[in-house]
């Protein structure tokens, strides 16, 4: 079984007292501090991002095996930025266990952080057979959201491979410049025996080991292109094929496959081997290095001419990364008042926009301090204003089962049924099974005013495991095929939708969220101000809408599972 050690994004969060009046820690988590010594610095005297890794996997590992109650191997490592270096008499720790990477410097009193990382164990087999993993209760805030999220990182991880397959389809040919460095120079080959020092607590080789193997020769690579100190600033993720173990021969082989004006993208892979035996597929990481002045700014690089074939292959595929590294920073890695409310969507960068649109649904549902505004024949108003933005939650309870709800509430074409808000919808691009673009068409607010429409991203997410709630996400995008018109005011959504929670087989607790924009609030103002409760007229629409509809749903033997679902007949 596999499971996903996460950091928590709250640092700051309040500490949660229990009933006994003891300060709640989470029993997976795990700390460590290290000195950094002259032993563990590089050439610029700073510490070695391969002491580093191993640092952080022997710290993710030890929380993995407290929740496994066995002996865990690392599986992967999400992709790894990182922010900052740490010089020598300095600590390095991880907070609280996920990968949280911190420094402290002794002298002044100042910490920052460094990166933090998402990785995935797997529970070796034990002689009763498979392990069945605890299921995971997340107790805080910072939990809750982090818990909440990782299904999304896991969809994304499934689906790399396809992303970049897709983006390399359209790519044309690769240029040749006259002046540029033959990638064949900046190819590095290193064997190293692995010895028992090497070994983990399972004498297998240490998986923190390896990574560290694999950023020296990367490193030695990059050196060779700029004939310079390069520092790392990135990595791709970290998979684990296959196991190594003492007496093994592991080759590195490490190119430079292309490089950007300010950066490079180096190829590395991890190989091993036993006396006569073909080699066996260790790793592959992807590392990002640039090369910064003496005021830490990154300098132009040369160019890179790639090899015939497989050469040329690299040189695009590193291409199709950059693309995918740059949407998934500006979408996903950017603080929400940095992101604009209506992003530009394409099918290159449509995962992406899905996972941060069902993350900040699931994000803003997590968070404990609604507080309950009005209440009318149980459909409950919540607010939540923080930091200037104020957020709207309506709940309700129907006696239809959750899956039933989550069908009839996906298709927003049907949504002018029950909610007054809604005039007109229409799908304008359907992206995949779990994603839908619509137009929707919204009356004016004002007599005599401009109607409204949205371009809204519609993500629908089916429960992972029993007790997960099912989500439709809502956000804004802007497509070039439907610019904003003449006698309609464009509207924006930043985070809205549904959570929809199996409470019984038939009792299912209806959740919708909504982060207030100015095309938004005019329409919720006066049911928060308390001066009217349209919020309960939708709803009590809503419930008769399920009610009166349920019955045209049949449930369908899932293509995949073969589990039935719901559909319309």
């Amino acid at each position: 079984m596999a499971g996903e050690v996460r950091p928590p994004e709250l640092l700051d969060e309040p500490e949660l007292i229990l009933e006994d009046g003891e300060v709640y820690r989470n029993p997976t988590e795990v700390k460590m501090s290290q000195i950094v010594l002259p032993c563990h610095a590089n050439h610029c005297g700073e510490l070695s991002v391969g002491q580093l890794l191993k640092w952080m996997d022997s710290t993710a590992c030890l929380s993995a095996e407290r929740h496994a109650g066995c002996s865990c191997i690392t599986a992967s490592v999400d992709d790894i930025h990182f922010e900052h270096t740490i010089g020598l008499m300095t600590v390095s720790s991880s907070p609280q266990v996920g990968i949280v990477v911190s420094c402290e410097d002794l002298y002044r009193n100042r910490q920052w952080k460094v990166c933090h990382a998402f990785a995935t164990f797997v529970a070796r087999r034990t002689e009763a057979g498979k392990v069945q993993l605890k299921q995971v209760i997340p107790r805080t805030q910072a939990e809750q959201m982090e818990y909440s999220i990782a299904a999304e990182r896991r969809r994304m991880r499934l689906i790399h491979a396809e992303i970049i397959n897709d983006l390399l389809s359209s790519m044309s040919e690769c240029l040749q410049f006259e002046d540029a460095v033959p990638a064949e120079r900046t190819r590095v080959e290193s064997v190293e025996l692995v010895l028992p020092p090497h070994a983990n607590h399972q004498v297998s080789t240490f998986g923190g080991q390896i990574m560290a193997w694999m950023e020296n020769v990367a490193t030695i690579s990059a050196s060779r292109l700029c004939n310079a100190h390069p520092t790392l600033r990135s990595i791709d993720m970290f998979h684990f094929r296959g196991p190594s173990h003492i007496g093994d021969r592991l080759v590195l082989k490490a190119i430079v496959n292309n490089a950007f004006k300010k950066s490079m993208e180096v190829g590395v892979c991890a190989e091993a081997y036993q006396g006569g035996e073909p080699l066996r597929h260790i790793n592959t990481a992807f590392m990002t290095f640039e090369v910064l002045d003496q005021d830490k700014k990154p300098q132009t690089l040369p160019r890179i001419r790639p090899e015939p074939v497989d050469g040329k292959r690299r040189f695009q595929e590193a291409i199709a990364r950059k693309k995918v590294r740059l949407d998934r920073k500006y979408i996903i890695s950017c603080k929400q008042s940095e992101v604009p409310l209506s992003v530009p969507w394409d099918p290159s960068n449509q995962m992406y926009l899905s996972y941060n649109n069902v993350s900040a649904l699931k994000m803003l549902a997590a968070r404990n301090n609604w507080v309950l505004t009005s209440e009318k024949n149980k459909v409950s108003l919540y607010t939540l204003e923080e930091n200037h933005v104020l957020c709207f939650k309506v709940e309700t309870h129907v006696a239809i089962a959750a899956e039933q709800v989550f069908v009839l509430l996906c298709d927003l074409r049907r949504r002018h049924e029950w909610d007054p808000h809604y005039k007109y919808c229409e799908v304008i691009n359907h992206a995949d099974e779990d994603d839908t673009i619509y137009r929707v068409v919204t009356p004016s607010v004002s007599k005599g005013g401009k109607v409204q429409d949205f371009i809204l991203l519609a993500s629908r997410r089916r429960p992972c495991d029993s007790g997960d709630p099912y989500w439709i996400a809502l956000r804004s995008v802007t497509l070039p095929a439907f610019p904003p018109t003449e006698g309609y005011n464009r509207g924006e959504v930043v985070c809205a939708g549904f959570s929809i929670t199996e409470e019984d087989r038939c009792l299912t607790k209806l959740s919708y969220y909504n982060q207030a924009t100015p095309g938004v609030l005019p329409y919720i103002s006066t049911d928060i101000a308390g001066l009217s409760s349209s919020f309960y007229s939708a709803f009590a629409s809503c419930s008769a809408f399920l009610e009166e509809n349920k019955d045209s749903l049949a449930a369908v033997p899932s293509a995949a599972s073969g589990e039935p679902h719901w559909e319309t007949v």
